[in-house]
């Protein structure tokens, strides 16, 4: 059963990071030996950690065409959905990218300066294929590299047997955790791979876990080296990707998946267990709050989250998310459920209440999230996967410091700068420099700069 509190009983512990990607040396010796040993160690890892080790690590282009081709007739909602998908995604952060100016203004006469926005050369996605294939994580990582006009995207994701393989494997009882079938095609998860095409990556490797980001980082024989990685993954990728930092840019250290809901009396308690189990069911370590003034709507989504959970397959995971991390914390007001929000800085934040001027304030009011969901209607699933917006997004109360994942990631804003000398601002900002050389002690700077005063 999910907790209910009143909100004075809340400990300062709820508002703390929550990061479960403790350092692993484990992941330090995984990240040396791709370093060191390149695709030699991939292999090892695969043999160690997959169900396929096969024998390259590239899964040729005609491989995913063929499984958009076969998704396209055989799952033809599926196929529609990632393109719905993809096409909102894609207009998105088209409209993102506009957002970004190049300019050149003269601040002075004969100072002009100005920015650019450069795409990155090559961009690593990784997509997880564990116990939930992370499809639409495909689309939310590939698209707005697309947009931002990134030329190379690559995506490194778990191995999986090949079809052509799957009868060697059952005859020698490989290709399941703990015995992987060896030297066979590369290959992936399906869904993954027809999206990848869908989506538009250059090229994808069967390759998993913190090695994949190693391989991405450093470059191997097969893969080749990224200037970012983007990405969601287990403890070993987070931490994966927060020791390459400075190697390689990447997006964020996404930690457990979290939904904050502030609902007025309006709300629907089915609605809210829903969203709620949602979130739930992601991760045993998954949080879910509700924060509402309403104290008889608590206790109808508390019943209603447990009339739902048990028609769930994920009931398992949802009911130990929600019994050690899940709460439903009663406030004296709405406008104090908002500044607990703000204080959490949840990744998702709901405002389940009707429209009107409460609403508008409490939308005005809240200032820290990752995403927001506004009004009844905007369930935050329609974020996860259909609704233009990036549902990779920062946890653990990073939301206070940075956004979620979108074009910017993908782009370098550089400086430019164009003097002309004998105009007046160039004589003046010669002059200052030299001051300013003469200050720092540095004679070098001042000299350079009075240079261009004779």
């Amino acid at each position: 059963m999910i907790k209910i509190q009143n909100v004075k009983d809340v400990e300062e512990s709820f508002f703390a990071g929550r990061d479960f990607g403790d350092s692993i040396q484990k992941v330090r010796d995984i990240l040396k030996d791709v370093q060191l040993r390149g695709d030699e160690a991939l292999h090892e890892c695969s043999r160690n950690f997959d169900i396929s080790s096969p024998a390259t690590l590239e899964i040729p282009f005609e491989e995913l065409k063929a499984a958009a081709e076969k998704m396209e007739k055989e799952k033809p909602d599926l196929y529609k959905s990632i393109c719905y998908s993809h096409d909102l995604a894609l207009r998105f952060a088209k409209k993102q990218r506009e957002s970004f100016d190049d300019f050149e203004i003269e601040l002075e006469p004969g100072i002009f300066t100005g920015q650019k926005n450069i795409a990155v050369d090559r961009v690593g996605a990784y997509v997880p294929a564990g116990r939930f294939p992370l499809v639409s994580s495909v689309v939310m990582t590939i698209t707005p590299a697309v947009a931002a006009g990134v030329k190379d995207i690559i995506l490194c994701t778990p191995p999986r047997v090949h079809p052509d393989d799957a009868e060697k494997a059952q005859k020698s009882g490989t290709g399941v955790p703990g015995k992987p079938f060896e030297g066979g095609k590369p290959y992936a998860d399906e869904n993954i791979m027809a999206a990848a095409y869908i989506c538009g990556a250059t090229r994808v490797f069967a390759a998993g876990g913190s090695q994949a980001i190693a391989a991405m980082t450093f470059g191997t024989k097969s893969i080749p080296r990224a200037d970012v990685i983007i990405g969601p993954g287990n403890k070993y990728v987070a931490e994966a990707k927060k020791l390459v930092y400075g190697n390689a840019g990447i997006d964020m250290i996404a930690g457990p998946s979290e939904v904050f809901v502030i609902a007025d009396s309006s709300a629907n308690p089915e609605w809210v267990a829903a969203d709620l189990l949602a979130q739930a069911e992601h991760d045993v370590v998954a949080q879910a709050v509700l924060a509402t003034a309403d104290a008889d709507l608590a206790k109808k989504v508390a019943s209603e989250i447990e009339r739902q959970i048990e028609l769930l397959p994920t009931k398992e995971i949802a009911r130990k998310s929600l019994e050690s991390f899940g709460r439903i914390i009663i406030t004296d007001s709405i406008e104090e459920a908002a500044e607990i929000a703000n204080k959490k800085a949840p990744e998702h934040l709901e405002l389940a209440m009707e429209a009107g001027e409460t609403r508008d304030k409490i939308q005005a009011s809240v200032r820290n999230f990752g995403s927001l969901f506004i009004g009844h209607g905007s369930a935050e699933v329609f974020g996860d996967y259909a609704a233009g917006l990036n549902h990779t997004l920062p946890t653990s109360g990073s939301a206070r410091f940075t956004g979620g994942l979108s074009v910017r990631m993908f782009l370098k804003t550089v400086t430019t700068l164009r003097a002309t000398p004998g105009k007046e601002g160039y004589m003046r900002s010669a002059r200052a420099a030299g001051f300013l050389g003469d200050a720092e002690g540095l004679a070098a700077h001042a000299k350079a700069a009075r240079l261009r005063l004779e």
